[in-house]
């Protein structure tokens, strides 16, 4: 499955029953190609959300997000506004960073 747990994302939201789990899989599996194209976009970057000191940073975007697409399921109308969520705004910056850092060879395996 995907690198962050459906249980962990139904804990965040609260949710016991197992009616939504199909719809939250596909929130995670989104949520999660959404960050990892939003740190780079032209390499993949599987081997560096794995690292130890970046998978917490990237679970947390990961659960923050999909939370969202969650929440504001609704159809969208001339009169709601969805506020950007800051959350996953300020962790993908940290990411991007990080990324850059790891890319250059500046962090390794041995490092997280």
């Amino acid at each position: 499955m995907s690198e962050t747990s459906l249980d962990d994302l139904k804990l965040s939201l609260r949710i016991d029953g197992t009616d939504d789990d199909d719809m939250l899989t596909r929130f995670i599996k989104t949520a999660e190609n959404f960050i990892k194209n939003a740190i780079n976009s032209t390499d993949d970057v599987s081997d560096f959300v794995a690292l130890d000191k970046v998978k917490p940073l990237f679970e947390t975007a990961v659960i923050a997000l999909a939370s969202g697409y969650y929440e504001y399921r609704s159809a969208v109308s001339p009169y709601s506004a969805n506020a950007v969520n800051l959350s996953v705004n300020a962790i993908v910056g940290q990411l991007r960073g990080l990324y850059d850092t790891y890319s250059e060879g500046e962090v390794s395996h041995e490092e997280s």
